[in-house]
């Protein structure tokens, strides 16, 4: 299954999902910006595509996933994760040996996570979709360098969910994000 990122971009920007209780999300949106009680001392994941984020969270149906939040982060920021990247699997022949993968995962900043992509209706699709894991010692970079803004859309979430629940498929998907493939970034 090939591996590519698709997303929201432009030139000096990338788009990014993460969903949030509203206690993490409400703050967040206010101050464009995470804020306690977001914690900076622990892994947050954030995933370039907007249907992969929708099966994760269910629609922001699961609990503690009920907010989902579009957080615009620095192409610079993006490119500097993916270079200090280690899979958050082995894999033989890309890791000289489990031994030093393990050390690899312990000592890096950002894990990578390739998992399938999914369509509309939240099926698999033929290739991998990225999830960046920013470990605690990378957080700072991304909460006070990377993000350049942070906008809740539960209401699009909401909104596409229920003319899917309709059956009116064609309407929900003029409504997805633009997102296309992102080139020239070094894919760990």
């Amino acid at each position: 299954m090939p591996h590519q990122i698709r997303a929201v971009y432009d030139d000096r920007t990338v788009t990014v999902y993460q969903a949030y209780r509203p206690e993490i999300a409400d703050p967040a949106v206010r101050a464009g910006r995470f804020v306690a009680p977001f914690k900076r001392d622990r892994m947050t994941w954030v995933k370039p595509s907007f249907l992969w984020m929708m099966y994760r969270c269910g629609w922001a149906t699961k609990p503690g996933q009920e907010r989902v939040l579009a957080v615009s982060i620095t192409r610079e920021g993006l490119e500097w994760a993916l270079a200090n990247a280690v899979l958050s699997h082995y894999v033989r022949g890309v890791h000289p040996d489990r031994a030093t993968w393990q050390r690899q995962l312990k000592q890096a900043p950002i894990r990578v996570q390739w998992d399938p992509e999914r369509d509309l209706r939240l099926r698999q699709l033929p290739y991998r979709s990225l999830q960046l894991g920013i470990g605690a010692a990378a957080v700072d970079r991304y909460v006070d360098e990377w993000v350049t803004g942070i906008t809740d859309v539960t209401p699009l979430v909401r909104e596409i969910r229920g003319l899917l629940d309709a059956g009116d498929e064609e309407a929900a998907a003029a409504l997805l994000p633009p997102e296309k493939p992102l080139e020239g970034l070094h894919l760990p």
